[in-house]
């Protein structure tokens, strides 16, 4: 069941299943509770918790989309963990919720005992060229709506050549045209991927917590590069390849389902 608390004139929605360790866990760009639950099936003895960001979900309004930024992100995380009195947490995120576990742990490392990283699309670089897909589709939904946005889509180069390549890829873009807030909230679309997580590299060094870093490969928006890029630069990191999504979803969930449980029970036994 959904629940809610209220910030800065905003009802955020959140998922809280589960009683034992909190595993706060974020969704990607243009996902909610439903994608990390779908991931993750937290097992007895653990609590998992998922904010649907602003813009997201049924978190609503969408407020000053200016404020559409991995800090404000981070720091309405922060204001639920606090919400629900808890004091350290396991923070975890896929994608864009990666990138504000990444940083929320920089910011406020005294709020984070381990951290889970799937699939991250971004580093210290706005508007990074494999994100750029995503101001393709913001247009496309302010010029021509949901429907015809969608239909264009379909029909561009771009869309091809991922549905070739990267058929997961290609089906989570057009799910974004499928949004029923999907013109409301587009502002996400072009504020959160023109900021980034860190401002540097070097922001990294404060993220001296264990670290589970998971990658995998034909998947053009969560470059495999890219994370092995993040795990040269995390100090205490373990790093484990699981399927792509385009090869087989089944695979990719049973995969992130094992090594996640897997590393929390490992921080539940410290």
């Amino acid at each position: 069941m959904m629940q809610s608390f209220r910030r800065q004139s905003i009802t955020f929605a959140f998922r809280d299943a589960g009683n034992g360790m909190p595993f706060v866990f974020q969704h990607g760009l243009g996902g909610d509770a439903e994608q990390t639950f779908a991931l993750f099936r937290p097992p007895a003895g653990m609590r998992m918790i998922t904010l649907e960001c602003r813009g997201h979900g049924t978190t609503y309004p969408l407020g000053a989309p200016e404020a559409l930024r991995f800090d404000t992100l981070a720091d309405d995380l922060v204001a639920l963990i606090d919400h629900l009195g808890l004091d350290r947490v396991v923070l975890g995120g896929i994608s864009m919720g990666a990138g504000v576990a990444l940083n929320l742990t920089c910011r406020f490392p005294e709020r984070v005992r381990a951290l889970v990283l799937v699939r991250p699309a971004w580093l210290d670089t706005p508007f990074p060229a494999h994100l750029r897909v995503f101001l393709t589709i913001a247009q496309l939904l302010r010029e021509l709506g949901p429907v015809a946005g969608q239909a264009h889509f379909r029909a561009s180069a771009i869309y091809q050549q991922l549905a070739s390549n990267a058929p997961d890829t290609a089906h989570s873009l057009l799910r974004q045209f499928d949004n029923p807030r999907a013109v409301e909230t587009l502002a996400k679309l072009e504020q959160i991927p023109g900021d980034a997580p860190i401002r540097q590299r070097a922001d990294l060094e404060r993220c001296r917590v264990p670290t589970l870093l998971l990658l995998n490969q034909q998947d053009p928006l969560h470059p495999y590069a890219l994370g092995l890029e993040l795990a040269q630069a995390l100090p205490q990191v373990e790093v484990q390849e699981i399927p792509s999504k385009s090869l087989s979803p089944e695979r990719h969930q049973q995969a992130a389902q094992l090594a996640i449980a897997a590393f929390l029970q490992r921080q539940q036994a410290c």
